[in-house]
């Protein structure tokens, strides 16, 4: 993202948000740091970064390891990536593409 370039919205983002700043919404949704129903749509890096530290002090808990979540909280997780991948591969995203596919 640009320096003062809004976010799109994680729906609007390539490949369904198969993106860095896909992935930090995904995990502040999982660990409920904002609503599932919240895309980040014109959100400033700033606030997407603030985000991100968030994100990350809730992964110091647990050591960066899902499998150190909490069955419900590890639950939730794995079924938030699981749409996304779903998603992602209805948009045309496949993991075996690199960056610059």
């Amino acid at each position: 993202m640009k320096k003062n370039t809004p976010y799109v919205g994680i729906h609007n983002d390539n490949f369904g948000g198969m993106t860095d700043t896909g992935k930090i919404i995904r995990e502040a949704w999982a660990f409920g740091l904002i609503d599932e129903d919240e895309t980040c749509e014109g959100w400033l890096p700033q606030g997407i970064e603030d985000l991100w530290r968030r994100v990350q002090e809730e992964w110091e808990k647990y050591d960066f390891r899902v499998g150190n979540m909490p069955e419900a909280l590890q639950s939730r997780y794995l079924r938030i990536q699981d749409e996304a991948v779903r998603r992602a591969r209805a948009a045309g995203w496949s993991p075996e593409l690199g960056d610059d596919d």
